[in-house]
């Protein structure tokens, strides 16, 4: 398997005879995984539940239920 890279557009200009640092991404994860419980889940909101899921970088499509179920699938422990 080979991997494949390309260069990384740098940021800022020329200075002191240095290029600017490269660009890391956009992505960057959170400190905490999130600690809710199943009933904080089918209970919570669903602006609160796009604002989760946007910060861990995940899809926050579909209706709310759809969403209620993703959040669970994704950050929910199976007992």
């Amino acid at each position: 398997m080979e991997s494949v890279s390309r260069p990384s557009p740098k940021l800022g200009g020329d200075v002191n005879g240095q290029h600017g640092r490269e660009r890391c991404g956009h992505f960057q994860m959170p400190l905490h995984y999130p600690k809710y419980t199943r009933a904080d889940y089918e209970t919570m909101p669903e602006w609160k539940l796009d604002r989760l899921l946007a910060e861990y970088g995940l899809p926050a499509t579909g209706d709310v239920e759809q969403k209620r179920k993703f959040a669970m699938g994704a950050f929910l422990w199976p007992n």
